[in-house]
C-alpha cells in the first residue's frame, strides 16, 4: 500500500522560502513519477510541479523560476523548494505518486502572508 507523508508547510511572509518534503513508502519509488499539487480555498486543485523517474521536470507557469522539484530515490523523498513566495501561493500542497494510477498524501498547508 502506497503511503505518502508531506511535511514542511507553515506560515511565511511574502518573499520568503519554504521547502516541502514528501516521504513515500510501499512502492518501488524510483519507477514512479512524483508531483506536487495544490488547492487554494475555493479553487480547483492544480499541478504545481512534477518529476519523472528519469528526472525530467515540469512546472506550472505561475511557479516557474521560483519553485524547484527534486527527488532522492535512495531516501524515497521528493522535495519542493519554494522561493519568492507570494500570497497567491497559499494553499494545501499535496504529494502524488504516479505509475498506472495515482496515490495521494494528506497535504500540508502553506500560508503566505502579505
Amino acid at each position: 500500500q502506497v503511503q505518502l507523508a508531506e511535511s514542511g508547510g507553515g506560515l511565511v511572509q511574502a518573499g520568503g522560502s519554504l521547502r516541502l518534503s514528501c516521504f513515500a513508502s510501499g512502492l518501488s519509488f524510483s519507477i514512479f513519477s512524483m508531483a506536487w499539487y495544490r488547492q487554494a480555498p475555493g479553487k480547483q486543485r492544480e499541478l504545481v510541479a512534477s518529476i519523472t523517474s528519469g528526472g525530467s521536470t515540469n512546472y506550472a507557469e505561475s511557479v516557474k523560476g521560483r519553485f524547484t522539484i527534486s527527488r532522492d530515490n535512495a531516501k524515497k523523498m521528493v522535495y519542493l523548494q519554494m522561493n519568492s513566495l507570494k500570497p497567491e501561493d497559499t494553499a494545501v500542497y499535496t504529494c502524488s505518486a504516479q505509475y498506472l494510477s495515482s496515490s495521494w498524501g494528506k497535504g500540508t498547508l502553506v500560508t503566505v502572508s502579505s
